[in-house]
């Protein structure tokens, strides 16, 4: 399939209604760019598509895109690559050209949950960089594969130590301290009760650990004495 087959497919998804929703969730992403591909509708095309066609290939090396549904389903298609390594330098080519945060949170590789330990040097070099998305994904990705057995006290170190100028990276930083914290409590209330976190990621952090069904209800009430 050519590139230009599957731009022709993206188009047959074209809802002007939802474009202009999804306009509104992402403001930095110009409208004119944005479809309105529904995300299953999208999902669905990246599981008819063939990882091996010439025509896929070509449109995975073809970056930048200029739709957002384009990135879209570069995120999904990735997700799907079942081979780690190649799988990594897929992510590693695209990660520069993530412009949102929908993007960002879609892209998802199902290798990566059975080898999350062989991603753990990238994450801390992602963790390191410029990009608001790159770092965004980092985060994300510690979040869902280093809170449970793979968890380790320096990850949540990692996290704290990123800069959260970047408003994206802020509400990711928020949203890992509070899920960390139900999953790891002993270790992640010290952040919260020593003021580890930045500013305005311990407001976020706790707002979103007080409105978790996670978080037990005597700890929601002390995080309201630390606000």
């Amino acid at each position: 399939m050519k590139e230009q087959s599957i731009q022709e497919r993206l188009s047959a998804l074209s809802d002007p209604e939802n474009a202009a929703f999804v306009a509104k969730l992402i403001p930095n992403v110009p409208a004119k760019s944005i479809l309105g591909g529904r995300t299953p509708a999208l999902r669905a095309l990246a599981k008819e598509l063939d990882l091996e066609c010439a025509g896929v290939q070509d449109f995975l090396h073809t970056l930048p895109h200029s739709l957002f549904e384009e990135n879209q389903l570069h995120a999904f298609l990735i997700s799907r690559i079942r081979d780690f390594d190649a799988c990594a330098a897929a992510v590693r080519a695209f990660l520069p050209y993530i412009d949102n945060w929908a993007t960002c949170d879609q892209l998802s590789p199902a290798v990566f949950r059975r080898k999350a330990e062989l991603l753990l040097p990238d994450l801390r070099r992602w963790l390191q960089s410029d990009a608001e998305y790159t770092v965004r994904f980092a985060v994300g990705m510690l979040m869902q594969h280093f809170l449970d057995e793979r968890f380790r006290p320096e990850y949540p170190e990692w996290v704290c130590a990123v800069n959260p100028e970047a408003y994206y990276v802020c509400m990711e930083q928020a949203w890992y301290f509070a899920t960390a914290l139900a999953k790891q409590p002993e270790c992640i209330l010290p952040y919260f009760t020593e003021r580890r976190l930045p500013g305005r990621v311990h407001k976020k952090a706790i707002q979103k650990a007080i409105e978790s069904r996670r978080i037990p209800d005597h700890t929601k009430e002390y995080l309201r004495t630390l606000r």
